[in-house]
This record gives C-alpha cells, sequence and structure tokens, in this order.
C-alpha cells in the first residue's frame, strides 16, 4: 500500500476544497442573473396581484409595464431605508402602491398597499411572509383576510396617517379596523404594527402631495 504524508494529504486536501469552491463559484455566478430575473418576476407580479391583475409569469414584464407607470424613491433623513412608492393607473384610474415590512411572529412579514387616487382608501392589499405558523398566522396571505381591507382608510379626517388595525372583534363599520386571525394573535399584531409603522413614514409625501393637488384646483 502506497503511503502518502499528512503534508501530502494537507495539500491534496486544500487543493481539492480549492477545486470544489472555484466551481461552486462559478455555478452561482451563472445563476445569479436568473436568480435576480426572478426575483425582480416576483416583485412584479406580487405588485400587479395587488391591484387586482394576474397574469403568467412569461408575460409579466409587459404586463407590469402596462399598469405601473412610475417609481418613486424618496429619500428620507431619519432612516436609512428610502421610501418607495409605485404610481399605477387601471381602467383609467390613477392609484398608488406602497410597500411595507415588519415582524411577524417567527420572521419578517411583508405587504404591499394599493391606495386610491385619494391616497387614503385601499383598494387592494397582499402579504407575504417569511415563516409564520401555517393555517395560523401564515393566513394573512390568504384572499379572505386580505379583502377585509378594502374600502378601509389609512388617514383620519383631519389627514393624519392612522393606519387600519387587526383587532379582534373588529366593528366592520369602522374604516380603521379589521378583524384578527383566530390563532394568529402574534401576527395580528405585527400586521397592524407593520402598517402604521410604515405608513406614518410616507405621511409627508401623501401630506405635500394632497396639499399641491388642492392648491392646483383652486387656482383653476
Amino acid at each position: 500500500m502506497k503511503y502518502f504524508s499528512n503534508k501530502y494529504m494537507l495539500i491534496y486536501s486544500l487543493a481539492l476544497a480549492a477545486v470544489v469552491a472555484a466551481l461552486l463559484s462559478v455555478v452561482a455566478m451563472s445563476l445569479k442573473s436568473r436568480q435576480d430575473a426572478n426575483v425582480r418576476n416576483e416583485k412584479m407580479k406580487m405588485l400587479l396581484t395587488t391591484i387586482g391583475v394576474e397574469c403568467k409569469t412569461n408575460d409579466v414584464q409587459s404586463v407590469y409595464d402596462q399598469y405601473f407607470k412610475e417609481e418613486l424613491s424618496i429619500e428620507k433623513d431619519d432612516d436609512d431605508r428610502p421610501l418607495t412608492i409605485y404610481l399605477y393607473e387601471k381602467e383609467g384610474q390613477h392609484g398608488y402602491v406602497i410597500p411595507t415590512q415588519g415582524n411577524g411572529l417567527w420572521g419578517k412579514i411583508y405587504a404591499n398597499i394599493a391606495l386610491a387616487d385619494d391616497l387614503n382608501t385601499i383598494v387592494g392589499i397582499t402579504f407575504s411572509h417569511e415563516s409564520e405558523t401555517p393555517g395560523l398566522g401564515a393566513e394573512i396571505t390568504t384572499e379572505a383576510f386580505r379583502n377585509q381591507f378594502i374600502g378601509k382608510k389609512i388617514l383620519d379626517e383631519n389627514g393624519e396617517v392612522v393606519s387600519v388595525a387587526v383587532v379582534k372583534h373588529a366593528d366592520a363599520a369602522d374604516l380603521h379596523q379589521v378583524d384578527a386571525i383566530s390563532g394568529g394573535t402574534m401576527t395580528s399584531n405585527g400586521v397592524s404594527e407593520m402598517l402604521i409603522n410604515e405608513l406614518q413614514r410616507y405621511q409627508h409625501y401623501i401630506t405635500e402631495t394632497l396639499s399641491d393637488r388642492k392648491e392646483a384646483t383652486d387656482e383653476q
């Protein structure tokens, strides 16, 4: 039996590890563009779903371009994360989609909120999550939960962002409440906190936009 010294085995192992690492790096780089494209497509599909438009995967870009007209990135001094808002037009009506993110029970939760042209009335919403419990917190993604938000308002009578709270036994007539998920209290609380915290970041933009619009109307 041929004998290999410890030094030889160490060099051989390091060389093999280097070769494997190089191959994995090449594979990862070759797949990155495809992975990035998949992420973009998924993001566009979610935005389209938020405004009530469904499409096939191979049509995502063209359908997205048909409805979404502009993506605004608004820097904010007291937050490292820039504000992003998407402007869309559907059936002759203009609107806005605001993306949000927060914390659920087990991980990050996300939402896209579609607002009518008044920057107040919710016309659609979608949720996603990283690791909420199936059958409980994960129910935020269901149509039944999402539909509760349609027609609700995020502003009070003074134009201040008050959002929509997810609470037990919500008053259906209250424009700022929807029913919590049965057995998903922590996720429901996370949704409430996410919406108020994130939407309030857009207060300045909403106030300025509505004020400019009113001034333009008064001048006509």
